[in-house]
């Protein structure tokens, strides 16, 4: 069976691999909704926005649209779908209260905390994550699993994004860890585990959805299936 237990540095996305970011987001949509007075479907609004969501941080992740771009788009596409009148004005406003909402809401994957516990005494815990570096501090502070991890590094600290060889290279640094040494973990194929192994480091997926890759990697569907190998 496979086995990573020589590591020594373990390497978390956070955003759909720690913190439940769908799940949060229904949470921040629904308290902005209702404090706008918005007759919207919540659902409806979630299952357009969820994969329009994703769309744009793809084009974000490539450096073909700039972050105020993504924060702008992904909410005018669901908007314009749902035939909801609302203008480029509230728009922006609703973004700005998107940003400010969403690290309030701390739900995290089933199995984290656990996992965390598990992990901390036997290596070293450290986060990789395309996020906005302010938004990103405070969905980690405000979950509590702050404690958990001896570096953080976000895109706007390395000047590129995942899967930039480039960010897992700052990481490294930033953590004193050897590529030999370090594992990653993520839920998204080509920014966490393509990049992880472009860099020279391995990596898990976490493929809670059965995603089909093109190519052999580890995997598991839940993150206490960790436990198995570390």
């Amino acid at each position: 069976m496979k086995s990573f237990h020589h590591k020594k540095h373990l390497f978390f996305d956070l955003d759909h691999t720690l913190w439940d970011f769908d799940k949060n987001s229904g949470f921040a949509f629904d308290a902005i909704f209702k404090q706008q007075g918005f007759d919207i479907e919540l659902s409806d609004f979630l299952n357009i926005y969820i994969p329009r969501n994703q769309y744009y941080w793809k084009l974000y992740q490539d450096n073909q649209i700039s972050h105020n771009d993504l924060r702008y788009y992904r909410l005018k596409d669901v908007f314009d779908a749902l035939q909801f009148e609302v203008s480029d004005k509230m728009i922006h406003h609703l973004s700005e209260q998107y940003i400010e909402y969403l690290p309030k809401y701390n739900h995290l994957f089933d199995g984290a905390i656990e996992l965390l516990d598990y992990l901390k005494p036997k290596y070293q815990l450290h986060i990789i994550t395309n996020g906005f570096a302010s938004v990103q501090a405070r969905k980690i502070k405000n979950s509590k699993i702050d404690h958990y991890f001896e570096s953080i590094t976000n895109s706007e600290m390395a000047g590129v994004k995942k899967p930039h060889k480039n960010i897992f290279d700052f990481a490294l640094s930033l953590a004193n860890a050897s590529k030999e040494e370090s594992l990653m973990i993520g839920d998204s194929y080509e920014a966490d585990i393509i990049g992880a192994q472009a860099a020279g480091i391995e990596a898990v997926f976490f493929n809670e959805h059965n995603l089909q890759v093109d190519y052999p990697v580890f995997q598991v569907k839940h993150l206490l299936d960790l436990k198995n190998v570390l």
